[in-house]
């Protein structure tokens, strides 16, 4: 029997094999539907290991939904070439999902899970307000930047989500290249062009 005030024991990967079960729970059932225990039991652990590293279901769901990249380290340099920041947005973010499929398997899971519930979706936007919208606004045209980087990123997690987890068959089949000629330029005109037409 553990003895009082006694820390649980784990290992040194313990605290990311309980996030990617809290992950892959939280975007197969969703917030309500999620557990402590059905995450511990998940990543075969006690319930108290979780509770030990990430405190409530809240807090635990926030951790999950951090996201796999560094935005910055990613679309910090768009703003060298504005003109072409459309296109390459498109085709860096299309590479993060067509890369490691790790981070892939991390960004489906983030996007399940933040669809899943309204609390969830409310830390996901979050999330992006103050990460990739924040560095979208870095180099967006003067006027009303908060939107032009509201309508870029609405229109990269339309792609994705039609993408990668609906897999709308035309958009699923279409190559990158494909994808950047076709989306590229709307992406641009948000990022630069005029707004009112």
């Amino acid at each position: 029997m553990a003895r009082l005030g006694r820390r649980p024991d784990g290992g040194p990967d313990t605290r990311e094999t309980i996030l990617a079960a809290a992950r892959d729970l939280f975007a197969v059932n969703g917030f309500d539907r999620t557990t402590i225990r059905a995450v511990a039991t998940r990543a075969e652990v006690d319930p108290a290991l979780v509770h030990h590293y990430f405190g409530t279901k809240d807090q635990l769901l926030a951790a999950a939904l951090e996201l796999p990249v560094d935005p910055v380290a990613v679309l910090g340099d768009l703003g060298d070439d504005p003109e072409r920041a459309g296109a390459e947005l498109v085709r860096r973010v299309l590479g993060l999902w067509e890369g490691d499929p790790e981070t892939r398997r991390r960004l489906v899971a983030l996007m399940r899970t933040g669809l899943s519930h309204d609390h969830a979706a409310t830390l996901l936007r979050d999330l992006f307000g103050r990460t990739i919208l924040l560095v979208l606004q870095g180099f967006v045209a003067g006027d009303r930047p908060e939107l032009r980087a509201a309508l870029a990123g609405t229109q990269m997690g339309g792609l994705v989500l039609g993408r990668y987890l609906v897999g709308v068959p035309a958009v699923a089949d279409a190559s990158v290249d494909e994808l950047v000629a076709a989306v590229g330029p709307t992406v641009q005109r948000y990022l630069t062009g005029p707004l009112d037409r």
